[in-house]
């Protein structure tokens, strides 16, 4: 049975079990990282040493790097699905999610200064920078979703994976957002999907 080690709240973690949800993959989870440990043990850290979450075991096959992780689980189990079967609708779909990481990156200051971040420790200045930045960012999908349901198409991808998790984030952070129609009735549309309840639409910690 695949295995995967992750605790429920990490990002790049949520994007490897909605994948595998998504697919129907019977699995295994294993509690790993910040106040679960385990990520600095000998054990993990000859899959993964990195000391990162998640990383993923499947029948002794061991690979880390999240979106590596739901790229490999696609192929195998999700070809013509969320691993589309013409090579430039692929292709598409790997741009989106090479680009969740521009917008993880400006995400992440708004993201662990609200969130993570004591009141009296936030750089006020870094949030509002981030938040800015974010904004101007999401005009991008925004724009490439004004005429189909999906990053890519008329069904989920791969493609809409990391970027759906990053934006559940951004969406359910207690600050005040441009409007992105486009992109918010995408957000809409992911969450009529269980798996994407289930996992990615979790209140944040």
């Amino acid at each position: 049975m695949l295995k995967i080690w992750g605790r429920v709240n990490s990002v790049n973690v949520k994007k490897v079990l909605w994948a595998v949800e998504e697919l129907g993959v019977k699995y295994e989870r294993v509690d790993a990282g910040m106040e679960h440990g385990v990520v600095k043990t000998p054990e993990y850290l000859k899959m993964n040493p990195n000391s990162l979450v998640p990383t993923i075991d499947d029948d002794g096959f061991v690979l880390w790097e999240s979106h590596a992780i739901v790229r490999y689980l696609a192929a195998k189990h999700g070809a013509g699905t969320l691993w589309p079967a013409d090579l430039k609708q692929r292709a598409d779909s790997d741009r989106w999610m090479d680009w969740a990481f521009t917008f993880q990156a400006s995400l992440r200051a708004v993201f662990w200064g609200l969130i993570r971040t004591p009141a009296e420790k936030r750089d006020l200045k870094a949030i509002e920078e981030g938040k800015k930045r974010c904004g101007e960012l999401l005009a991008i999908p925004d724009q490439a979703l004004a005429h189909r349901p999906y990053v890519v198409g008329n069904s989920l991808t791969i493609g809409d994976i990391p970027l759906g998790c990053h934006v559940q984030l951004w969406m359910r952070l207690p600050i005040e957002r441009p409007s992105h129609p486009n992109l918010e009735r995408w957000f809409e549309r992911l969450g009529t999907r269980a798996p994407f309840r289930k996992i990615v639409d979790i209140p944040l910690s």
